[in-house]
């Protein structure tokens, strides 16, 4: 009974903080194959930008992704 309680009780911890940022600007400094989700115009309705770092001399990767509401919540970028 111990177990399950525990199980439950991660379970209801863990989750809410599996949602992912959406940030309203690209963050000017992102680490090498880190990722942040932008919420551009540039990307069709229902779907954000999905930007990956890169190394030095290499250009960022961008594409526009969906992502569910259950998933994401709006964020300010802080520089």
């Amino acid at each position: 009974m111990r177990i399950l309680a525990s199980v439950v009780i991660s379970c209801a911890v863990a989750l809410p903080c599996s949602a992912q940022t959406v940030l309203k600007s690209e963050p000017l400094a992102l680490a090498p194959y880190e990722f942040a989700f932008v919420q551009d115009v540039s990307c069709p309705a229902g779907k954000v930008l999905k930007v990956t770092g890169a190394i030095r001399g290499l250009h960022r990767k961008r594409v526009c992704v969906a992502l569910a509401s259950e998933q994401a919540s709006l964020a300010v970028a802080t520089p």
